[in-house]
């Protein structure tokens, strides 16, 4: 056993979006892709910026910089590198803390809150800490927006978060604080899906299919549709949909819940009046890996005829 080494780092935490969904589609095709991103993009970026990946999971890299600068100018060239992929897309998180490695293995405040971060990024975008912002020369932190402060998961404190985007994510993703009034438009919160599989290694599945409803829901001009980062807050908590709907100030909640069994996939979905918490509709949408989409297409047009 060796010894802990603890030191001060910059944290770079890397997410492939929807890795669960995409390998359970199309898992050759997945790891072919993925390999050609290691090879082509990943590597050589990471050496460009003289990071060094310090852990590798099956969906994501932690990477670790003496440099906040070379951290955030790593991230942000990754997700130019992965503009308009086809298949894979990232979420990124930075921060600047106390990391101890032991055992080959590295944990510490820094590689904590550059997870909850990337966990809170949209796909195509790069968060930092404020203690990240603060680092960085003015003409780099004039690339990050926002500035709210977020309580992460696990974390004491609460964390100003700063996010750059694509051009396609930032129009996708307003913040809150950015967006246009849209009085005439209903607005729509979609939760995080309940995974009903009994495998948490489905959550990312389920996540996948909900972000894709988001997604999709987006294309409707009739409707403002509430951000991922914003809904996803209420993952995992038995809150009153009331509450939660004023909360979001969304006049409607769409609630739902996923079942993977081999290559059958049900999932079950329903609309409920925000204010009154009634249902106006539900549904159970019943398919097979293969035709995922069609069925995303079926639910989400189902939600606006609804």
């Amino acid at each position: 056993m060796s010894a802990p080494v603890r030191k001060l780092a910059a944290i770079l935490a890397v997410d492939v979006v929807g890795y669960s969904r995409l390998m359970g589609e199309d898992q050759a095709r997945t790891l072919d892709a993925l390999r050609q991103l290691r090879r082509e993009l990943f590597e050589p970026v990471v050496e460009e910026f003289r990071g060094n990946v310090v852990k590798r999971m099956g969906d994501g890299w932690i990477v670790e910089f003496a440099s906040v600068s070379d951290a955030v100018d790593c991230a942000i060239r990754f997700q130019e590198g992965l503009a308009g992929h086809d298949i894979i897309r990232l979420r990124a998180g930075i921060h600047i803390g106390e990391v101890v490695f032991e055992d080959e293995d590295v944990f510490g405040e820094g590689v904590n809150v550059a997870a909850r971060l990337e966990e809170l990024a949209e796909p195509g975008e790069v968060l930092i800490s404020d203690t990240v912002q603060n680092s960085l020369d003015k003409r780099s932190a004039q690339d990050f927006s926002g500035g709210d402060s977020h309580q992460l998961n696990n974390i004491e404190r609460s964390v100003d978060v700063w996010r750059w985007s694509s051009a396609g994510a930032q129009q996708a993703t307003l913040t809150e604080s950015e967006a246009p009034v849209l009085t005439d438009k209903p607005s729509i919160a979609v939760l995080p899906f309940d995974n009903m599989s009994g495998d948490p290694e489905q959550e990312y599945f389920a996540d996948g299919i909900t972000e894709d409803i988001i997604t999709e829901l987006s294309r409707f001009r009739e409707f403002l549709v509430i951000a991922r980062n914003s809904t996803f807050v209420y993952k995992g908590e038995a809150k009153d949909l009331s509450t939660v709907a004023r909360e979001l100030n969304a006049r409607y909640i769409v609630e739902g819940s996923v079942r993977k069994a081999g290559n059958r996939v049900r999932v079950t979905a329903q609309l409920i009046e925000g204010a009154t918490n009634t249902h106006l509709w539900a549904d159970r949408f019943d398919g097979v890996l293969a035709d995922i989409f069609a069925l995303q297409d079926e639910i989400t047009v189902a939600i606006v005829s609804a």
